[in-house]
């Protein structure tokens, strides 16, 4: 610390760490995406100490083994005015594919950017293992090479528009990548387009203006086709595909559509009618494509399709050139079962330069300008940018892909209940001894709301998360908490129950119970002979409400220690002067019986984490049957036991 030489004292900066886990009911309701291995930490150093010129500043890094998941560096006290900083490493965030400045200064505000444009599998693959985000449009391929180079690294994979098919879904979830899109941006721009080839094609634009500039005038040959009256088969209607639906609306057309996934209710709000697959292809005089590209819609109109089709049909894609067979599409053209296609997109991007379905007389192309135009290319990039700082950052997001898909305004109504969920099953898993482990988890949701207006995905991915996450070696988060559990043989089902409160709030109480598993703590088995925890949200603050048989009232905050006992006087002083001999501080204490004067369990919230010596002298107490420490956060610091869950063993915080 050369630095400091100038100076009458030296330099002694004291300082301590507050673990974020102190106040985890406020921390990011997705920092699963933040790993957990420890990092290098940057401490700035500098002064303004009047005897210095030039106020000195330097910075000094270390890998610092974090004792919990993450830590706060905290000046307590130091000397010669030195003020100790400590730095966050910004994420790295690598841009594959060009996009809009807007969005890159949203990204650039948040983190390290690197643009590197046309990288090959391999190269993409080398530079992965050093980005914490990858932002793609549709021509970079994020296959299971790229999640396996990543090592962990890569937490979210942002796709610049809507479509997905060039990440593997399956391969993100697996290694806990979020995969995020920007669905709603583009929307317009894509059905304009739709809607401009649909009468280009039509009206032989494209055709008739190459004639003319090649010098010739075909006005007899160049007769169109009206669109008023005519039949629209709107095949896919999510939001590109209702959009293109309300545009041919208002040009006079029919339009029905194919979904099995829409609902009916918005079809008809629309004046659209939803018929079977067959049917569109039967009675439509126009077809217009808006489905996504996946082993099911794979070349789905081929030789068989277009033989179902009306004599003289017309089609158009603006979604994905996968869901064509483009040796059937030319075929059709050529037999006239298809009079004209207007594609946008293909099979292989770019086509090759003597394809006889680009150089067909009958189709017109557009090299893939769904989605170019400049407000929308505006708005994909901010969209993009936004989501994919969010799910850094550890916010919940409504255009995650591979991760429980919940509207923007339930997740806001939602956000206590998540850190309510991942705490009781991080509790629940706490309470069990060795045996057979943990097969079969039930979560009961009580609620004054119509079982349909509740949506509790992201409640049950929480949970699992929190049960799964001590006792699996491998990295569990949102994204692969259902998958890891499968894997496992864990079987997690749900019960909704109408309860007697306001509808307002969108639970009244979240129920956790394991089945044929031993427990530590025996109270906390219910008469049912299951280990059964339950808990509420008060005041935004997630509480236990309920162990076993017994209801208390205790805050998840810190760690929690729980006391079964004879309902008698003294207790809470006799337990109160143990902590404070040994010098924990307790920050509330709640006590449940199931009537006067019999048992009843103690549950008490304390600052530090007790040793060993005072849970000891607690347990020697006459009137205490048994006691048990729970820790609601995690960390690294907490000692290793062995426990068996579906026949793996993993390691796991040591009972008490």
């Amino acid at each position: 610390m050369a630095a400091s030489s100038s100076s009458s004292s030296s330099i002694k900066p004291i300082f301590t760490t507050r673990s974020k886990s102190s106040n985890s009911s406020k921390s990011s309701l997705l920092s699963f995406l933040h790993n957990t291995k420890p990092k290098p930490i940057s401490l700035k150093f500098s002064s303004h100490n009047s005897n210095y010129t030039t106020p000195p500043s330097f910075t000094i890094s270390n890998s610092l083994q974090t004792a919990l998941e993450t830590s706060e560096l905290h000046v307590s006290k130091f000397q010669d005015d030195l003020n100790v900083q400590a730095v966050t490493p910004k994420p790295t965030i690598l841009v594959s594919e060009k996009l809009g400045e807007a969005g890159l200064a949203i990204l650039r505000s948040f983190g390290n950017v690197e643009c590197l444009y046309d990288l090959s599998p391999e190269a993409l693959c080398e530079k992965i293992s050093q980005c914490d985000a990858l932002i793609v449009r549709s021509g970079t391929k994020v296959t299971r090479s790229v999640f396996e180079a990543a090592n962990g690294k890569l937490k979210v994979v942002g796709r610049a528009g809507v479509g997905i098919d060039n990440v593997d879904l399956q391969a993100a979830t697996e290694f806990g990548c979020l995969v995020v899109n920007a669905p709603i941006a583009n929307t317009v721009a894509a059905a304009e387009h739709g809607i401009a080839l649909l009468a280009s094609m039509a009206r032989n634009v494209s055709q008739a203006d190459a004639s003319i500039k090649a010098g010739k005038w075909l006005r007899s040959k160049y007769v169109g086709v009206s669109l008023v009256g005519k039949t629209l088969a709107v095949m896919g209607f999510g939001k590109v595909g209702s959009e293109v639906a309300r545009r041919a609306k208002g040009l006079g057309m029919n339009v029905i559509a194919h979904d099995p996934y829409a609902p009916a209710d918005k079809a008809r709000a629309v004046g659209v009618e939803l018929v079977s697959f067959d049917q569109a292809l039967a009675t439509a005089d126009f077809i217009s494509l808006h489905m996504p590209l996946n082993p099911t819609t794979s070349k789905i109109f081929n030789d068989e399709t277009f033989a179902k089709m009306k004599k003289g049909v017309r089609i158009v894609n603006v979604a994905r050139g996968g869901v064509i067979d483009e040796e059937a599409l030319v075929r059709a053209l050529d037999s006239g079962v298809v009079a004209q296609a207007a594609l946008d997109v293909f099979t292989e991007e770019p086509p090759a330069k003597d394809s006889k379905l680009v150089q067909h007389e009958n189709v017109t192309v557009t090299p893939h300008l769904g989605a170019s135009t400049k407000e929308a290319q505006e708005g994909v990039a901010i969209e993009i940018a936004e989501a994919v700082v969010g799910a850094l950052r550890g916010e919940l997001s409504a255009t995650a892909i591979n991760a429980p898909m919940v509207p923007s305004e339930v997740l806001s109504e939602l956000a206590p209940y998540v850190v309510l969920a991942k705490k009781l099953g991080r509790l629940a898993v706490q309470l069990v001894s060795g045996g057979s482990g943990i097969k079969s988890v039930k979560l009961i949701y009580r609620s004054a709301r119509d079982p349909d207006d509740l949506d509790t995905r992201i409640l049950r991915a929480m949970i699992t998360k929190g049960i799964i996450e001590p006792i699996s070696a491998s990295f569990i988060n949102l994204v692969n908490a259902d998958f890891t559990a499968k894997q496992k043989g864990l079987r997690i089902s749900e019960e909704r129950v109408v309860a007697d409160s306001s509808p307002e709030f969108p639970i009244d109480s979240i129920q956790v119970q394991l089945s044929n598993v031993d427990s530590k703590f025996a109270a906390a088995v219910s008469e049912n002979g299951e280990i059964s925890i339950e808990g509420k949200v008060k005041f935004g603050i997630p509480h236990l409400t309920r162990v076993g048989s017994f209801g208390v009232d205790a805050s998840l905050e810190g760690n929690l220690i729980l006391c079964r006992q004879v309902d008698q006087p003294g207790m809470i002083g006799k337990v109160g002067n143990i902590l404070g001999e040994h010098n924990v501080n307790v920050n509330f204490m709640s006590v449940g019986r199931t009537f006067r004067r019999n048992h009843g369990i103690m549950a008490i919230g304390v600052d530090e984490e007790p040793n060993q010596d005072s849970l000891k002298e607690i347990g020697k107490v006459p009137a205490i049957e048994e006691y048990t420490l729970l820790h609601v956060s995690y960390s690294v610091r907490l000692r290793a036991w062995r426990f068996i869950i579906g026949g793996a063993t993993s390691w796991g915080p040591q009972s008490c």
